[in-house]
């Protein structure tokens, strides 16, 4: 009995390791980055997991290892010897050419041990092609885009006329060829013609061509093809970075592990079950996901929108009730940021207290202070600012808040561009950073690589900046020393208004102001998209006790964030340690 066979029936079958663990496999999940998102359907999530359950199991197959050896099978050797046979009589016959020899395989070639009875060939044994042709009628044109890589078969392939054939049109193929893109093989645009395809059937000159031998099934080549040993061995050899493509001779001089045919035949039909389960989980886990999502959504709506001090108290036992199964997701912890930073806006927050002096006064104050400021020449008059219509509230605010335009609560300081003669490469004494790219969350501490003594644009410490054109329109920040913004940012300095509560309002801005970029190669906002926003003003005792209160909950949401990602990373760390195990 050999090694795979005593591992399959002694109790440490990897297909075990599979089914006993799908919990495992499906809770694995992470978040794709922005550019796999732009190649994908826009999912922002990564089933991590399940993929690499996929690719465990692609990777047990042509290893040996997804079903049991079976003695009585012939071996691959004498399979061999019949497709040696059949090519001979091929190469009489005229239907195939003689394929150029390649070297023989070196045993530090092989990637991995086989089971008894399998034999290592390269891949230009197993099958042939059937030349190249000009078209000269109307012919089946199958390019990259034609075939579905995901189900490994042809479906949307043209009718094309010989006049209109594209040059790259030449590749004959017919019913159970292979066909592999060589042109960003990481793709895996792979595929066996599955139908004789009336016209003739013509590949783009991007495939390589296999059409098996007998008793080389098409099925398994495309399943090796896909698996992580083959992906492998064509990272290693293909050239280029943009577009990174393989030769046929590098193709075709990979390796390929030839089964017993009888064993082929189980590996795939293993193959294909396991891979319906992995559709299964698949469903299942996003199904899920979507319905935590619902949940989510409905239970924070619900705080929101109550109406009521008892309606918001029940709201909030249903989320307490529920919090460690509800906030398990980076997203919908991000929600209950969102959340927080709307009930902070709202009044809703904190209680109010009614021996608080009302914002009414705080405003009359405030007014009072930017006459001052504008006497003194420390800002600028501003234009009026539109009153505020009724239909313009969107919700009903607690007794002492105001309705009022963010314009009316703050100096607003519009960057400007230097000409070259105005700033420096290098500090000198005096100089102050100028700051030219977007605002990013957090504290700046300025590396600039440019400084002025220019003081007509400058964003003092505890200044807000917001980025107002390109990418990013909408970020904030808190500058921490003077700085000099260019026409990217706009600086935010508060009349009267503390910092934390002043950045709490510009965050709640973060949506309208999106909803207002104009432009597309370069897309920005204007002043009075940030000046006549509206805002809720509190009391400015309340602002000193709502500010305290959403930044203990913002960092008790940073702890779960922070306790989430380590419990990713121990996750996604069992699931390789879970496939290295199976596959040794």
């Amino acid at each position: 009995m050999t090694a795979t066979s005593r591992h399959s029936r002694e109790g440490g079958n990897p297909v075990s390791l599979i089914t006993d663990n799908l919990d495992i496999w499906s809770s694995a999940i992470k978040a794709k980055s922005a550019a796999r998102r732009g190649r994908g359907k826009g999912k922002k999530l990564d089933l991590y997991g399940i993929k690499k359950l996929r690719e465990l199991i692609l990777e047990l197959a042509v290893r040996g290892l997804l079903v049991p050896q079976d003695p009585n099978d012939e071996p691959a050797s004498e399979l061999l010897k019949k497709i040696a046979a059949e090519k001979n009589k091929l190469l009489k016959e005229g239907q195939i050419k003689k394929q150029k020899l390649l070297p023989p395989i070196e045993e530090d070639e092989k990637p991995f041990d086989l089971p008894e009875g399998w034999e290592w060939v390269r891949l230009n044994e197993i099958g042939h092609d059937w030349g190249q042709k000009t078209p000269d009628s109307d012919f089946t044109y199958i390019d990259v885009g034609a075939i579905n890589k995901e189900m490994g078969f042809v479906s949307e392939p043209s009718i094309l006329n010989a006049n209109t054939a594209p040059s790259r049109a030449r590749k004959i193929v017919k019913k159970g060829t292979v066909i592999y893109s060589t042109v960003r093989p990481y793709l895996l645009n792979i595929a066996v013609i599955n139908e004789q395809f009336e016209p003739e059937p013509i590949a783009s000159t991007a495939f390589a061509i296999i059409h098996p031998f007998a008793g080389i099934l098409a099925s398994f080549i495309y399943r090796y093809l896909r698996s992580p040993t083959f992906i492998s061995y064509v990272e290693s050899c293909q050239t280029g970075i943009a577009y990174p493509a393989v030769n046929d001779k590098q193709f075709f001089s990979g390796l390929y592990p030839v089964a017993p045919l009888a064993e082929q035949h189980r590996i795939v039909s293993k193959v294909d079950e396991l891979m319906a389960l992995c559709d299964q989980l698949e469903q299942q886990t996003e199904t899920s996901i979507n319905a935590h999502k619902t949940l989510v959504q409905t239970l924070l709506g619900a705080l929101t929108n109550a109406s009521e001090r008892d309606g918001f108290n029940q709201a909030w036992a249903r989320i307490a009730e529920h919090f460690d199964i509800l906030f398990t997701t980076e997203w919908s912890i991000d929600q209950l940021k969102q959340t927080i930073l709307q009930l902070a806006v709202m009044g809703k927050l904190v209680p109010q207290n009614s021996n608080d002096e009302p914002a009414s006064e705080l405003l009359k104050k405030i007014a009072d202070e930017k006459e001052r400021l504008i006497k003194e020449k420390n800002i600028k008059k501003q234009k009026s600012l539109p009153p505020i219509g009724e239909d313009e509230k969107p919700f009903e605010l607690p007794v002492g808040w105001e309705w009022v335009r963010f314009g009316s609560l703050i100096n607003l300081i519009s960057g400007q561009h230097l000409k070259p003669n105005e700033y420096s490469e290098t500090q000198e004494d005096g100089m102050i950073p100028y700051l030219t790219g977007p605002a990013e969350f957090g504290t700046i501490h300025p590396e600039a690589s440019r400084f002025t003594n220019e003081r007509r644009a400058v964003a003092k410490a505890g200044n807000l900046l917001v980025t107002c054109k390109g990418s990013g329109v909408g970020k904030l920040n808190e500058a921490n020393q003077d700085i000099f913004i260019s026409r990217q940012l706009m600086a935010i300095q508060p009349i009267l208004i503390g910092s934390s509560y002043s950045m709490i309002l510009a965050d709640s801005l973060n949506e309208h102001l999106r909803a207002n970029i104009v432009g597309i190669a370069i897309p920005g906002i204007s002043r009075e998209d940030v000046t006549e926003a509206i805002v809720c003003l509190p009391p400015q005792l309340e602002q000193d006790r709502i500010a305290i209160k959403f930044n203990n909950l913002l960092q008790v949401c940073d702890t779960l964030k922070k306790q989430l990602n380590t419990a990713k990373i121990t996750q996604l760390q069992l699931v390789d340690a879970m496939t290295e195990q199976a596959l040794n």
